[in-house]
């Protein structure tokens, strides 16, 4: 074979290998776009999720009987441990921010800081206490306490046979009132997906 021949296969050759190898297709979506691709969590059954679970939060009896008795005053919700106990990762922070959005944007509930985040605003407190000008130093001891603490856990089911299976999620999220330690809500979210043939 003449080495112009060998060259001109040989360039063929790695054309085709490129080609092969092209680099996959990426587009941007509107964020509220179901993108179920693997039949895991994913950002559409947190959203979802937070959105359904809140507004049954909200329409329960708890909520107007806390109204009632405090003179309309908004009840303050601490958002505490969302705990997974599923058979995969979920990024249960992702969750729990996307419960405290779902309870601010209702209006009808106080939120404040929790954890390490909390700790940071102390810090910054206490900094302005050596810092700030008098006019505009923060004070101790003013922060809204909350009355109740929402926590919950993310638990699994699967079921799988051959090429088929399915994932069964139960989200359960229980309210504590914090001065007397009663449960005065609790409420869930089951969702339920299938992978395999089209049904």
């Amino acid at each position: 074979m003449k080495t112009g021949t060998l060259l001109s296969a040989l360039a063929l050759a790695a054309g085709l290998t490129i080609s092969g190898c092209s680099s996959p297709q990426v587009q941007r979506v509107n964020e509220n776009t179901v993108t179920d691709l693997s039949g895991r969590w994913n950002e559409t059954d947190s959203r979802l999720t937070a959105e359904e679970i809140t507004a049954e939060l909200m329409e329960h009896a708890w909520y107007s009987t806390y109204a009632s008795e405090n003179a309309g005053k908004k009840p303050v919700i601490i958002v505490g441990m969302i705990v997974n106990k599923s058979h995969e990762h979920i990024a249960t922070e992702t969750f729990s921010k996307d419960i405290e959005k779902a309870i601010i944007n209702s209006g009808r509930m106080k939120l404040v800081q929790a954890g390490n985040m909390r700790e940071e605003v102390r810090a910054e407190r206490a900094d302005q206490q050596n810092f700030a000008s008098q006019s505009t130093m923060k004070k101790f001891g003013l922060e809204n306490g909350a009355d109740f603490m929402l926590q919950g856990t993310i638990n699994s089911i699967v079921d799988q046979a051959g090429k088929e299976k399915t994932v069964y999620y139960q989200i359960d999220l229980e309210l504590t009132n914090i001065q007397t330690n009663d449960k005065v809500w609790i409420g869930d979210k089951k969702i339920k997906k299938y992978i395999g043939k089209k049904l």
